[in-house]
């Protein structure tokens, strides 16, 4: 039997309208002995319909989908909505108020913490909450992630593959309708037990992601993708009213990406030069990037290369890096 949460919601999800307040999360520190945690939320409802959870700063240095979701939380109205969409816009708030990856508070990275301890740190309260507290009132979970301060991406959606045909025959169509120019689906593999898509997927939840931009900043075209693509699945599902955007032009280019091969590491520490772009179609064996060594400027830098074929989703921003870092990574058509 799962734990009750210690956190408790200003906003009443079952009332009709629109309401703005804060999950409360206790927090007892030496500034504050009663404090509390205010995670921003609001919900919009109006009757019977499907209920959506849009979600943001899952990563608190992703502010695309945090720009993206505070517009159209001030633009929607009770009568445009059908069902009821749930805002968590800064979903991992001391993050998101910091500007970092991962919580000041604990160093806790929200996307590697479900299914969440009730009892726990700060980052897995949130967890907790959201999979065991917020999922099971959604029938859907958009959740908008970019690459942050240390990655930029072709803005894509991005979803997970399905053992259920019909489960991924739907993820697959609003992949498509959100329209980015790719649209990336992988595996459940690694870490990704730990993740919202899991969580939504133990839920019995529809989920859809995105990778919209990073390196820190929010782009027009970025901002663009994601603020189109959301009102045209929310069109889609039924819980928006009126008129959609139109379907992207060009449609969507789908594909996968495979851990392992598609992925480039800094095999050594130094100063990082890229050798491709963004959007750049690469073969197996090309060179990826060089390493540059500061402490002995006179070494011949390191030579990274791609393991597999495919087109560049991803690129490092920081011209320094270390062994270890993420490069790059790809993806290949895929035909489901």
């Amino acid at each position: 039997m799962t734990r009750p949460s210690r956190l408790s919601s200003e906003v009443d999800f079952g009332r009709e309208g629109k309401h703005t307040g804060f999950l409360r999360l206790p927090h007892s520190v030496h500034r504050s002995a009663y404090g509390w945690l205010p995670i921003p939320i609001a919900s919009v409802k109006n009757g019977d319909g499907p209920r959506v959870l849009l979600m943001a700063g899952n990563h608190g240095d992703e502010y695309e989908g945090q720009v993206a979701l505070m517009k159209l939380l001030r633009a929607i109205e009770p009568a445009q909505v059908r069902g009821r969409i749930v805002f968590l816009t800064a979903a991992n708030f001391p993050a998101a108020f910091a500007g970092m990856r991962t919580s000041p508070i604990d160093d806790g990275n929200l996307n590697r913490m479900f299914p969440g301890d009730p009892d726990g740190t700060v980052t897995q309260q949130i967890a907790h909450w959201i999979e065991h507290v917020m999922l099971p009132q959604c029938d859907y979970v958009i959740d908008l992630h970019s690459g942050g301060s240390s990655l930029m991406y072709v803005p894509s959606g991005l979803a997970r593959l399905s053992t259920d045909p019909e489960r991924q025959r739907r993820t697959l169509e609003l992949l498509r309708v959100f329209g980015a120019p790719c649209s990336y689906v992988g595996s459940a593999t690694g870490t990704e037990d730990r993740t919202l898509t899991a969580a939504a997927a133990r839920q019995g939840v529809m989920h859809l992601s995105s990778e919209l931009g990073g390196g820190g900043q929010v782009t027009p075209a970025a901002l663009r993708v994601a603020e189109e693509g959301l009102r045209r699945v929310l069109h889609h599902i039924g819980a928006l009213t009126g008129e959609a955007p139109p379907p992207a032009d060009p449609p969507t280019r789908l594909l996968k990406v495979e851990m392992g091969a598609h992925y480039v590491y800094a095999p050594d520490g130094g100063l990082f030069e890229p050798l491709v772009e963004l959007g750049q179609e690469v073969a197996a064996g090309d060179p990826a990037g060089l390493i540059h060594f500061q402490d002995t400027p006179w070494r011949e830098p390191t030579l990274a290369r791609f393991a597999a074929p495919g087109l560049v989703l991803c690129k490092r921003v920081p011209g320094r890096t270390e062994r270890g870092d993420c490069l790059f990574h790809l993806g290949a058509d895929f035909t489901p």
